[in-house]
């Protein structure tokens, strides 16, 4: 067979025929629900376990943290010891509603807000870092929480 009438071949046949029935089983196999339970998970770890470093025992904010807060990040606009409280909050909400996926949206993007502080005012060389966190959070806005959240049995998109 001449390589050249491969590429022109009609579809379904040839090599790009046996790769397209290929993606098509990928589809198949790796659905949305999977992928929004996976990036409802890995986001949430990521916050989560942020948060966790913030505090001693439930939610007792550490003296690191304001330290932190007043030296380190600096947002502007807030005063630290009130940034303190609402990022570590945050960190503890959003990521185990995310988990849940309640309100996924919401907590996906709220969380994407935070990731646009750190990035434009926190640490801005951490871009790559930041775009990995911000392109499952896009996702989850963007496609919801599917099937296996809670989200759906209440009827949230």
């Amino acid at each position: 067979m001449n390589p050249a009438t491969t590429m022109t071949e009609t579809p379904g046949t040839g090599i790009i025929g046996r790769w397209n029935r290929f993606a098509n089983q990928l589809t198949s196999y790796i659905s949305h629900n999977f992928i929004a339970l996976a990036a409802r998970i890995a986001i949430a770890a990521i916050f989560f376990y942020s948060a966790r470093t913030k505090v001693d025992g439930l939610l007792t904010i550490k003296d690191s943290t304001f330290l932190l807060f007043e030296e380190e990040y600096k947002v502007p606009l807030l005063p630290p010891e009130f940034a303190a409280h609402m990022a570590t909050y945050a960190e503890h909400l959003f990521p185990i509603l995310l988990v849940l996926g309640l309100f996924t949206r919401l907590s996906a993007a709220a969380l994407l807000g935070m990731t646009a502080v750190i990035q434009i005012f926190v640490y801005p060389d951490a871009w790559p870092t930041h775009l990995t966190w911000a392109v499952p959070m896009l996702y989850l806005i963007g496609r919801g929480g599917g099937a296996w959240s809670i989200d759906r049995p209440l009827g949230i998109k």
